[in-house]
């Protein structure tokens, strides 16, 4: 049996390599003040339908449940989101600053940097137009790569503001209904063929292109760049008008992240949509809102493909996988001794291993070599004494046995 097309299986050091990944994406989060929260993994099929339309569902992993009614794994977290916020957002004070580290799932075509399942890192703020918080929010994506050790160099955010083309399409006299169609030909000009985004532009193709090859500003992403860059994060941004995000429910700053090479998909992306919480939860409340989501497969190929984060995260996953100290029983007639002490090193905090039956003692410190042991703990001869011996150096001393938590404190602590 082997696993689903899309899913994966995480062997001891993947999954160190995934905690690593969420223990910077928490930590990150946690330091601009946003609080982390979680929603259900199976929603009702109608939420997707509300915010995307029916086409959404030949993307969904969905079924009908044993209480005939039509749900979904989830494929994204903002529907649940407006959902919850609309129940619950009296008992917040605003704006909220969320965070959720969660698994998605697509029914989708696997592909390099997208699988059918992955998890991700959503942040939000919800009740705050002040377009400070579009340069906090993009300020914690940055920072959240830089917190795996990534540079300027490794990756870059590219930003726009959506307004800028509904702004020029209203002026080009445009009938609403067919922005998304042109915002969408945009979107897909970097990855069409030219010809076929003038064919998807029609008689817009002049003006469109002509801003698309000298580009574009307006005064919001000045605003932008320039609070980015007081906090020294300038480097990091790109202003490109290209981005504009093919979801419909964008209203201001967009932005996605790619590592400056192009050789990987979007690391991450987001933006502001003022309307959805409204649309989602049929007008029951009306909250501005902006996010971004970063997802781990892109992200974990990023980090295997850059030298010092690779590093870093190797680090990471042998100290994940390590113990502190090893146990080491040479006569068993000591073993209940040793055990006491087990259990008194796991209370202190101390990740602790032992052989849980006779082994050759040989054998119970290459164990210990393998587990990554600082310190082995030898109950012998010796005994009421213990034999501490640093693996690293080799030194071995003797320390009485009621004095081997304190001995063991000064080695670690």
């Amino acid at each position: 049996m082997q696993s689903l097309p899309g899913f994966r299986d995480f062997l001891p050091n993947d999954c160190a390599a995934r905690n690593y990944i969420f223990n910077q994406w928490r930590t990150t989060a946690r330091r601009y003040g946003f609080v982390e929260w979680d929603g259900p993994v199976l929603e009702p099929t109608e939420l997707y339908r509300k915010k995307s339309g029916d086409e959404i569902v030949g993307q969904l992993f969905n079924f009908v449940d044993k209480g005939e009614r039509e749900v979904s794994l989830r494929p994204e977290l903002t529907p649940t989101l407006a959902r919850v916020i609309a129940a619950h957002e009296r008992g917040f004070k605003k704006p909220l600053k969320w965070f959720s580290i969660g698994q998605f799932f697509r029914y989708e075509k696997q592909q390099r940097g997208r699988l059918r399942e992955h998890f991700q890192l959503n942040c939000d703020i919800v009740g705050e137009s002040d377009f400070a918080a579009d340069v906090e929010l993009i300020a914690l994506c940055i920072d959240t790569l830089r917190a795996f050790g990534l540079t300027e160099k490794d990756f870059v955010v590219r930003i726009s503001d959506r307004e800028f083309w509904t702004d020029f399409l209203r002026q080009q006299k445009l009938p609403d209904e067919r922005w998304e169609e042109i915002l969408q030909a945009i979107d897909k000009s970097e990855r069409e063929p030219r010809d076929k985004t003038v064919e998807r532009l029609g008689k817009l193709a002049d003006p469109v292109l002509a801003i698309l090859t000298d580009g574009g500003r307006s005064g919001k992403i000045d605003q932008l760049v320039d609070g980015l860059g007081a906090r020294g994060l300038a480097g990091f941004v790109d202003v490109d008008v290209r981005i504009v995000r093919g979801l419909a429910y964008y209203t201001g700053t967009v932005f996605e992240v790619f590592d400056r090479a192009g050789k990987f998909r979007a690391i991450a992306g987001g933006g502001r949509y003022d309307n959805l919480i409204a649309q989602l939860s049929d007008g029951a409340v009306s909250m501005p809102a902006l996010g971004f989501a970063m997802g781990d497969v892109v992200l974990g190929e990023l980090l295997q493909e850059r030298p010092a984060a690779r590093e870093k995260m190797e680090t990471a996953i042998r100290t994940g996988n390590t113990v502190d100290i090893y146990i080491v029983v040479a006569k068993e007639e000591c073993r209940a001794d040793a055990l006491a002490h087990v259990q008194a090193l796991r209370e202190r905090g101390y990740r602790v291993d032992y052989p849980l039956g006779p082994e050759k003692v040989g054998r119970q410190f290459q164990a210990a070599e393998a587990a990554g042991a600082s310190i082995a703990l030898l109950y012998g001869d010796e005994w009421p004494q213990v034999k501490v011996k640093k693996l690293a150096t080799r030194e071995e001393i003797l320390v009485p046995g009621d004095k081997i938590l304190s001995q063991v404190d000064s080695l670690l602590k």
